[in-house]
C-alpha cells in the first residue's frame, strides 16, 4: 500500500479554482467490491459520511458528478438521492466523456477535481487541475496523483476530499 500523499499549500491554491468534482464509482464511492443477492442483484454499499459530503460540496456551488465505467442502478438511485445530475455509466472511455462535459460545461481542466482509483482513470486524472486517489487504488495510479487520501474507497475518502476543498475555498 502506498505511503498517503497528503496536500500541501501549492494544493490548496488549486483547490480553490474547483468547480467541478468528478468522481469514479467503484473503488471510490465503494470499496470496489462487487456484492449479489441470491437473485443476482448488484449490491453496493456506500459511505453516509461520502454523501454528506456531496451535498456539501453542492449546497456550496461546486457540481458533483459520478463517472463508471460499469453501470449499476444503485448507482443511478445514489446519484438520485443526492441531487447528482452528472451520472455517466457503462462507459469505455472515461477520458472522452470528460471533455465533452468540460466542453459542454464551458469549464477548464483547471476547474476540475478527479478521484480514480484504476488504470480507466489515469487519462483524466492527467488532465485535471487536481487528481487524487484512494489508498487502495492502483501503484500506477496513487503514484501519478497530487493527492492519495488516508481514507479508503468507500470508507469516507470522498468526505475527506470534500472537507479540504471546503476549507480551502474559505481561506483568503
Amino acid at each position: 500500500m502506498p505511503t498517503v500523499k497528503k496536500p500541501g499549500e501549492a494544493l490548496r491554491g488549486r483547490a480553490r479554482l474547483v468547480r467541478f468534482l468528478l468522481l469514479d464509482v467503484d473503488g471510490v464511492l465503494t470499496n470496489g467490491t462487487l456484492w449479489r443477492d441470491d437473485q443476482g442483484r448488484e449490491i453496493k454499499g456506500f459511505s453516509i459520511y461520502d454523501g454528506h459530503g456531496v451535498r456539501m460540496l453542492q449546497n456550496a456551488g461546486v457540481e458533483v458528478g459520478f463517472l463508471s465505467g460499469r453501470h449499476s442502478r444503485a448507482v443511478s438511485d445514489r446519484a438520485r438521492e443526492l441531487g447528482v445530475r452528472e451520472v455517466h455509466q457503462g462507459i469505455d472511455n472515461k477520458l472522452a466523456v470528460y471533455e465533452r462535459l468540460r466542453d459542454r460545461l464551458g469549464l477548464s481542466d483547471k476547474e476540475f477535481a478527479y478521484m480514480g482509483d484504476d488504470l480507466p482513470d489515469l487519462p483524466i486524472l492527467q488532465r485535471v487541475g487536481f487528481s487524487i486517489s484512494v489508498p487502495n487504488g492502483v501503484r500506477q495510479v496513487t503514484r501519478s496523483v497530487d493527492w492519495v487520501t488516508e481514507r479508503r474507497g468507500g470508507e469516507g475518502a470522498v468526505r475527506e476530499v470534500v472537507d479540504f476543498l471546503l476549507e480551502a475555498r474559505q481561506e483568503p
